[in-house]
């Protein structure tokens, strides 16, 4: 069914005030800053805000306004905030991530480096201690546990 002209320039005011309440932050629950929630504060079908449909110019005039206040500063929709919030968040958890990850793969490195030279150590001291117990130039300490007698 075709709506009178009378009627198309009644729903356009609708949704011109609609579009008004919107940008000036009176979001209704659950709804957002979006066509959706316009179309429904005006009481219009969402679907003629689309393509060659009778309210698209409003659709298109609603998001630059929209794009307008946003490049403002302004933010309206309270969900859009809390997304921009958390985006921020998240980005500062990934690069402490990051650097955490970073920080424990060095300590992991320094870990594995100082094992590798204790077991060099270790195998060269038992290599010392066993290796020259027959040769005669070599003579052995006494361990501190033994007591040293000698002139007095």
């Amino acid at each position: 069914m075709r709506i009178t002209a009378a009627q198309r320039i009644q729903n356009e005011n609708r949704i011109r005030a609609a579009m008004d309440r919107l940008l000036r932050g009176e979001i209704p629950p659950g709804g957002g800053c979006d066509i959706k929630t316009l179309a429904l504060a005006a009481g219009v079908d969402r679907t003629a805000f689309y393509g060659s449909r009778p309210y698209a110019h409003l659709r298109t005039e609603f998001e630059h306004r929209l794009a307008q206040l946003q490049q403002a500063g302004e933010v309206l929709d309270p969900k859009v905030a809390q997304i921009e919030r958390l985006k921020t968040e998240i980005e500062k958890l990934k690069k402490s991530l990051a650097q955490a990850n970073s920080t424990i793969q060095e300590l992991t490195d320094t870990r594995n480096q100082a094992l590798s030279r204790i077991a060099a150590q270790h195998e060269e001291i038992q290599r010392l201690r066993t290796g020259h117990t027959t040769d005669i130039n070599i003579t052995r300490l006494p361990s501190a546990r033994q007591k040293i007698i000698g002139p007095c």
